[in-house]
């Protein structure tokens, strides 16, 4: 575990008081956690901050919404970004998924209070709601296109909409318990579940069945990503003569994070296992960052770089925090991860760049999205929070 500044999650408000103060600290594996104080001079006219540090911390800069501070005695840095807005009005209660579309101009988020939502990634007007699920909505995505919903809930359900009239064209059943996560297959012929039920199956859009269980597991699988394989992994044989195969399946690994503490990696067309990994904690998500690497998250905190090729032991693992990982989004150069200790930071691959999106006190954040240079985030204080790279 590396050493990581921590910074009172309302510091802008904080700070925009003339002698305002906000905590700073900076926690050091082994060693006492060291802490303290940011104290504003006030604002100036383009409305950035002038702010001092106590003398255990440097500010190297600031901006609007943006500070970067760092501990000399730890040897560590971070970037602080506050949001650029937030918009409170979508949901009632906390909000559990959240998807952009691929064009950024519409959001779609699942709540607690039984609810989907289309909305405006503008101002979070709202557009529509998506109703026809019974109980909670665990989880939904647009497919590539943009105008297509799909969805999975507790009702064992999965489903797929149209996000420009609200129809639901298309139910999946086949599942024994509730749905956890979905994937969507290349431009969206076919689209993968995950259940409680400890099996993963792919369906086929256009005649509205299920094409085979991928995978079962024996145990919940929480979450599910499908990528393309690199090459010089050995998929095995398909199951079924080529003349049957679903199109667009060829060279996928479907990835499964389960609550069993395993990792699986299955090829989609052959349906043989490439690799079981076991972590400290039952696995909640993972994704792919490139044909080679994946990333898992697990329930105590840990992030696991692994490289497909050969996933006996992890390439690299990340803890930042004890806090469950919730969501692991590939973004540029690297990644952003979301925990339920209110934290949500983007990681450069080289670990050396940290940017900590602030905002959320303690209240665990679910996912982020991403459009460009602006990054969604879903809380379960019931906001979504939109940030904005430019600022810093």
């Amino acid at each position: 575990m590396e050493a990581r500044i921590l910074l009172q999650n309302d510091w802008p408000e904080a700070l925009r008081k003339n002698e305002g103060e906000a905590w700073v600290a900076c926690k050091i594996p082994g060693k006492p956690t060291v802490y303290g104080t940011l104290k504003s001079q006030g604002v100036t006219d383009d409305g950035s901050f002038e702010i001092t540090a106590s003398e255990e911390f440097r500010v190297l800069g600031v901006s609007k919404k943006s500070v970067h501070i760092s501990c000399p005695y730890a040897n560590a840095a971070s970037k602080f970004l506050s949001p650029y807005t937030s918009f409170p009005g979508i949901h009632d209660k906390s909000i559990t998924c959240m998807d952009i579309s691929c064009g950024g101009g519409l959001g779609l988020s699942t709540s607690t209070d039984g609810t989907m939502k289309i909305w405006n990634c503008k101002n979070g007007e709202r557009r529509r709601e998506l109703t026809g699920h019974v109980y909670d909505v665990n989880c939904c995505r647009f497919f590539p296109s943009g105008m297509v919903v799909l969805s999975g809930g507790m009702d064992t359900l999965v489903k797929v909409w149209s996000a420009e009239n609200g129809s639901c064209p298309v139910t999946f059943k086949g599942h024994k318990a509730g749905i956890l996560d979905t994937a969507v297959v290349e431009r969206g012929r076919n689209v993968l579940s995950c259940s409680r039920d400890g099996t993963a199956r792919l369906w086929d859009c256009g005649k509205s069945v299920c094409l085979a269980v991928v995978a079962d597991c024996g145990a919940p699988i929480n979450g599910c990503s499908v990528g393309v394989a690199d090459n010089t992994i050995n998929q095995g044989s398909p199951e079924e003569p080529s003349s049957d195969r679903e199109v667009g399946t060829e060279d996928k690994l479907l990835l499964l994070a389960r609550e069993d503490k395993k990792l699986q990696a299955v090829g989609l067309q052959s349906r043989q296992p490439i690799f079981l990994f076991e972590g400290s904690d039952a696995f909640n998500c993972c994704t792919f960052l490139s044909s080679i690497y994946v990333l898992a998250g697990t329930q105590d905190g840990n992030i696991y770089k692994l490289d497909t090729r050969n996933a006996k032991t992890a390439v690299q693992t990340i803890h930042r925090s004890g806090a469950p990982v919730y969501s692991l989004m590939p973004y540029r150069e690297g990644f952003i991860v979301s925990q339920g200790d209110g934290s949500c930071y983007l990681i450069q691959q080289d670990l050396d760049h940290v940017i900590e999106l602030t905002g959320p006190e303690a209240d665990p954040v679910y996912k982020a999205a991403a459009w460009e240079k602006c990054i969604f985030t879903c809380c379960r204080d019931g906001l979504v929070r939109k940030y904005q790279l430019s600022d810093l």
